[in-house]
């Protein structure tokens, strides 16, 4: 009888998490912007002041990003992270209904040139991320400002239903999506970007066993090598691309400076090289307003190391 209420519990879990989602798209997006803005601040703050565990977790990431804060100054940025994170979700329920106008409206880019003079130059360009504040949207606004179609990864969710709702929801901006796992992923960002094309990836949590150990705010994190083996080997421009929120409606965005190939070394040594050089640009941008990285999970070794309990 346990097992069998064991194996019922995660699938009544799944279903309520995939209706949830699927409420948030299917309603959200009919309400007036104004309402739909005051629900989820409020539901950001409701979350915040249950201190649960990704909200501790948020602030414990923050407590490294912003090392001299007083703990009254780490509970007002972590409150500000999850009205960010919020309306993160808000924009994402309701973009599918936005006009291509309310797109190039709500986003301001800095140095587009840098990703326009790549494309032209008939490379193949990869903009690499970290999870700071509407990377769909700006994903949106290359797919209908831009009128440039790319691909993109997507990380396999579970229930298998939500992730497909995940898929059809970025496919319906305009990308291309490649599920993480099954191994074929690298083929065809690599072929992609031999033929000239755009590949965006969300490039500052690593999900595999295979990243690379960075220097991060002081301390060792893993990242995902991919970027920099799909520049070495294609020949790809590798730019990062970091996104703040202001207090305004409009999203802003800053592509940086390309990350070079080093003339010398291995494989191993000019990927290290490579990662480092993303997660410092991260840095930057994350520094400047950590309040919009929605840093939920662990992400430092020091973080996901197992540690003896204390008696």
């Amino acid at each position: 009888m346990s097992g069998t209420q064991g194996e019922s519990k995660p699938g009544l879990k799944d279903r309520l998490t995939d209706g949830l989602y699927g409420l948030g798209w299917g309603a959200v997006k009919k309400l007036p912007e104004p309402v739909a803005q005051a629900l989820f601040r409020a539901l950001a703050d409701q979350v915040w002041k249950r201190r649960g565990k990704s909200v501790l977790r948020l602030e414990s990431n923050l407590a490294r990003v912003v090392p001299d804060a007083s703990p009254a100054r780490l509970a007002e940025l972590s409150r500000a992270g999850m009205r960010s994170y919020m309306r993160y979700w808000m924009e994402s329920f309701r973009l599918p209904t936005w006009s291509p106008e309310r797109i190039k409206a709500g986003i301001d880019v800095s140095d587009a040139h840098r990703l326009t003079d790549g494309l032209d130059a008939g490379r193949g360009v990869i903009l690499a991320l970290p999870h700071l504040a509407n990377w769909d949207l700006a994903g949106a606004w290359v797919t209908t400002d831009m009128k440039v179609p790319f691909t993109t990864v997507a990380e396999r969710l579970k229930p298998e239903s939500l992730y497909d709702r995940f898929v059809a929801y970025r496919e319906g901006l305009g990308m291309e999506v490649l599920p993480h796992t099954g191994g074929s992923a690298f083929g065809t960002l690599a072929r992609r970007l031999r033929d000239g094309g755009l590949v965006c990836l969300v490039s500052d949590r690593d999900l595999s066993a295979s990243g690379v150990e960075v220097t991060f705010f002081g301390d060792t994190a893993r990242m995902p090598a991919g970027p920099a083996l799909l520049a070495q080997q294609t020949g790809a421009l590798l730019l990062p691309v970091t996104l703040r929120y202001d207090g305004t409606p409009v999203m802003k965005a800053r592509i940086h400076p390309a990350v070079e190939v080093p003339e010398s070394g291995t494989r191993t040594e000019k990927t290290s090289v490579m990662t480092q050089a993303l997660a410092d640009a991260f840095a930057t941008g994350i520094a400047e307003h950590p309040e919009d990285w929605h840093m939920l999970q662990r992400l430092w070794l020091a973080d996901l190391e197992p540690r003896e309990e204390q008696s």
